[in-house]
């Protein structure tokens, strides 16, 4: 699966650990990934760069997701919006739960299900510039 040339993701996500596997996944896919742990920072690489498609989660910067993507949105109004609610199937997430004793409600997703999604939200975005 791969993305067009030009396809560029913001990233935001608190949680380095989780970001940083999201991004690699990511780029292997050919995505180009602008990657942050908040808002302020989220805010420059707009000003800064053409976004294709915004990946965020719940919360950011204890800041609610849907607010940090709406407020995000509203300085590039063309990109498309993705909450990502869960977490990625990787053996350094499932470790570190194990590690801890801590169960994962819902089950984490796929590699394959997070890129298919990224792709049809990239899809739905570039209908809507037409």
């Amino acid at each position: 699966m791969t993305s067009k040339i030009n396809d560029a993701i913001l990233l935001v996500g608190s949680e380095p650990v989780v970001r940083s596997i999201m991004k690699e996944l990511l780029e292997r896919a050919g995505y180009v990934v602008l990657a942050t742990g908040d808002l302020g920072s989220a805010v420059d690489v707009l000003a800064q760069c053409s976004v294709d498609l915004l990946i965020t989660h719940p919360y950011v910067d204890s800041v609610p997701g849907h607010e940090a993507a709406r407020y995000l949105r509203s300085r590039n109004p063309r990109m498309g919006v993705l909450v990502v609610a869960g977490l990625l199937d990787d053996d350094r997430l499932q470790y570190r739960a194990a590690l801890e004793e801590f169960e994962i409600f819902p089950p984490p997703f796929s590699a394959d299900q997070l890129l298919a999604k990224v792709k049809e939200v990239l899809e739905v975005s570039r209908e809507r510039k037409l």
